[in-house]
Parts: C-alpha cells; structure tokens; sequence
C-alpha cells in the first residue's frame, strides 16, 4: 500500500470525517469542491464588491486629499451601528430559510422572507431619521477632527437616505444566500458598484453638465448604488423566472407574522443582535481610538483597512456558504455532511489567503498607492501590510468558523466571543499599544493581529465540539 500524500490527506474529504461520525453516503472530492465552490465564489465576489463600494469613494476621493480620506472613512463606524440590527436580522433569516430549504418547506422559507422585509423596512426607516438628524454629533462622538466633522457629517446625511435600500436589498439577499443563491446577490452588487463609480467619477469632480461635489458627490453617488442594488434584490424574488428559485414574495404564503417563524428569527438574531451591539462599540472604540492619532495616520489606518478587505471579503464569502451548507445539510438530518462541508471551506480558503498574503508582502507599495500619492502614507502603509499578510488566515478561517455557527444557530456562544474579544480585550489593548506604551498606529494593527487570532481559537474549538448539531430552530 502506498504512503499517503500530505496533499491528499489535508484536501481529500476521504480525511475530513471519523469513521464514526458519518450518517449516510458522502459525496466524493470533486463532488464536494464542486458544490462549495457553486456556492462561495459568488459569495466572494459580492463580498469584494460591497467592500469595493466603500474603497471606490476612498479611491476617488483621496484626489482631494488625506482630510477627505478621514471624512469617508469616520462614517464607516456610525453606519455599521446603525444597521447593526439589520445585520442580526440578516443572521436569523439566512439560519431560518436554510433550514426551511433543507426540509423541503417552500411556504415556509417565503413566510419567513416576507416577515423580514416588513421588519427591515421598518427598523431601517427610523435609523436612517434618526442618523439623518444627529449625523454631525455622530462622527463628531466616532472621533472626527474639528476640521473633518463638516464634510463627514454631510457625507453621512446624504447616505442616510440609502440606509432603507441598502437594509431592504440585505435582507434579500441574506434569504436568497440561504437557498444557496448567491449569485444573485453577486449580480446586484456589481450592476450597484458599477452605478456608484460612474457618478463618483461624474460628481466629485464636476465632470461636463455635471456639478463639482466633493466629497458630497461621492455620497449621492453611493445613494443611487444603494437604490440600484435594492430594485434588482426585489426584481429576483418578484414572480422569478427559474424554476428552481426557492424564493417568491408574490407566493401565497403569508405577511402575517406568525409565532413559529418569529421565535426561530428571535432565537437567531438576539444573540447575533448582542455580538452586533459588542462588535460595533469595539470596532467603533477600535477606530475612535486610532482617530486620535492624527488626521494623517487615520488616513494611512482607512486605506490599509480597505486593503484589507480584500481578505475579509473573500473570507465573508466562503462563510456564507458555510452558513447556507451548514443550516440546508442540519435542516435534511445529516451534520455530518454539514461539518465535511465546512472543513472543504477551509481547505478553500487556505489556498486563497495564501495568495493573499503573498500580495500583501509583494505588493504593499503599489496597493497603497492606489489610494494616495502621499510618501509618508505609503511607507508607514508598507509597514502595516506585513502585519496583514501575518493576519490574514486567521481572519479567514475565524470567520468561516463564525458563518458556520451561524448557520447552525449557534449565534448565543459566537456572541460571547466577540463580546470578550472585540468589545473588552482589543480597545484595552489598542488603548495600551497605542498610548501608554507609545507604538502608536502600529500597535492598534497587532491589537487586530491578537484579535483575530483569540476569535479563531475560541471558535475553533466550539466547532470541534459539534455541540450545535443539537440546536432546533
């Protein structure tokens, strides 16, 4: 018999499960890559392209120079807060309608759809009123030199008016990567990211009849990709055209709401809800902190951020088809296969963040520059990517980790985590590298380092106990 590959042990499915854990036929490798990767690589684009949304106005706005860089980037904070409970519903119904399509109950899954678009237009339309209103105060409390609050209080009014759109074409979204459709939510983010970088590009500069708006232009420009986004969203379960689309708001079933389907949701997103809450007051204190440092190393900390986006992005992809192949495969009676897809995830992922990484280290100075001219920016930019480079498979894997007890309902245990570790131990740390210890922007990125690897473990070691595959939902 010949000696097993090290290749072939880490990427076969044949090593993925003990013997005694299988519950029925498996798939074989090609059959099990196949699916992952059917469902994660539009998962990965839509991620980098929601991300994108973001670096574009950073991009193209960093022509004005390092303030307006701040300006755009202060209000990523306040924004994520206030749609954190859109976030949390998302949660629950992405667990929910997997695990309706996995038992077969397409009135269900429509039933519950339904219940969250009429919570997320309702929920999104009172935060947007009120982080219209108070939108200066807000990136005034995220950190906001005297001199940016200005011109990032009006960015943020101006995008609140996207907030409805951009809630409503989420909670789609998070339904329809349930059913594993994620192609579509890939779809509207590209036509979406398209519309926002034509008229960044017309309304910044004052392109023809068009009026020069600074940093303005750029939010009117972020609006009308938000409004994009949601018309299509609504377009793929209005009366679909495949017959395979699980997901039909013009189906009999119900807007009501109804008890079984509101306890589910409330089971998932009140834990979700609370690791939202912690991880959006860390964050927030994280970049608060970081402000602090100066205009210029805020400046330099946004554009390593967005950079690192690119590895967030292709991490949040394969942990939604984590949570959709965990929750579908739970919802048929086979965990087994739930956690061999996760494992084929990661081995995924690893191959990805490898090359990722490998960019970061060889390619620092030219990504930082895509953001700016400024010497000094790029240099101390060059330094933080190494430490990305180091970060970047921890990030992965924790957040596949994370999507997969997610979708398994486990949101109670991750919640925990993140509270410790984002809400506690990172802005104590942040605050002690920072200042009392005096490594200033650098130590705020081994914070981050420390972070993501804490999350792993805890995580890690809550999946390899399998206790979520007794959770009902």
């Amino acid at each position: 018999m010949s000696p097993i590959r090290p290749l072939e042990r880490l990427f076969s499915c044949r090593y993925m499960l003990k013997p005694q854990d299988v519950r029925g036929d498996l798939p074989t490798t090609r059959e099990a890559y196949h699916t992952v990767l059917a469902v994660a690589w539009p998962s990965i684009v839509e991620s980098l392209l929601v991300s994108l949304m973001s670096s574009v106005d950073t991009m193209m706005v960093g022509t004005i120079g390092p303030a307006a860089i701040t300006a755009v980037g202060i209000c990523n904070q306040p924004r994520f807060i206030i749609l954190a409970t859109i976030f949390s519903l998302n949660v629950g119904i992405t667990a929910v309608v997997s695990r309706r399509k996995g038992q077969g109950d397409y009135e269900g899954a429509n039933h519950c759809l339904k219940q969250c678009i009429v919570l997320s237009f309702l929920i999104s339309t009172i935060l947007a009123v009120l982080g219209g209103v108070f939108s200066t105060e807000l990136v005034a409390f995220a950190g906001a030199e005297p001199d940016v609050v200005p011109v990032a209080g009006s960015y943020f009014r101006i995008t609140m008016v996207g907030i409805v759109f951009t809630a409503l074409n989420l909670t789609i979204n998070a339904a329809q990567r349930g059913v594993s459709n994620t192609r579509i939510s890939m779809i509207t983010n590209l036509l979406a990211n398209i519309v926002n970088v034509i008229f960044n590009y017309l309304l910044i500069n004052g392109i023809g009849p068009f009026p020069e708006l600074g940093v303005d232009g750029a939010a009117i420009a972020t609006v009308m990709g938000n409004i994009v986004a949601f018309l299509l969203a609504l377009y793929s379960v209005w009366k679909p055209k495949h017959a395979n689309n699980f997901l039909d708001i013009t189906s009999k079933a119900s807007w009501s709401f109804d008890r079984r389907t509101l306890s589910s949701l409330f089971q998932v997103s009140s834990s979700a809800m609370v690791e939202q809450v912690f991880m959006r007051i860390g964050f927030f204190l994280y970049a608060f902190m970081v402000a602090k440092l100066g205009t210029n190393a805020f400046a330099t900390h946004q554009i390593c951020m967005q950079i690192l986006n690119l590895s967030f992005a292709s991490g949040d992809g394969f942990s939604i088809a984590a949570s959709a192949l965990m929750g579908q495969n739970l919802g048929r009676k086979r965990p087994d296969l739930s956690k061999l897809y996760v494992s084929t995830i990661q081995r995924c992922a690893l191959v990805v963040s490898t090359a990722i990484a490998l960019l970061f280290i060889f390619g620092r100075y030219a990504l930082v520059g895509l953001f700016t001219t400024d010497a000094v920016i790029i240099q101390d930019g060059a330094v933080l990517m190494i430490i990305m480079a180091c970060t970047t498979h921890l990030q992965t894997s924790q957040v596949i980790i994370s999507g997969s007890l997610r979708g398994a309902g486990d949101t109670r245990y991750v919640a925990v985590v993140s509270f410790l570790s984002i809400g506690i131990i990172r802005p104590f740390l942040t605050w002690l590298l920072c200042f009392p210890l005096g490594f200033g922007l650098i130590g705020a990125w081994v914070t981050l380092f420390l972070d993501q690897t804490l999350r792993f473990v805890a995580n890690f070691v809550r999946f390899l106990s399998s206790k979520w595959m007794q959770i009902e939902l």
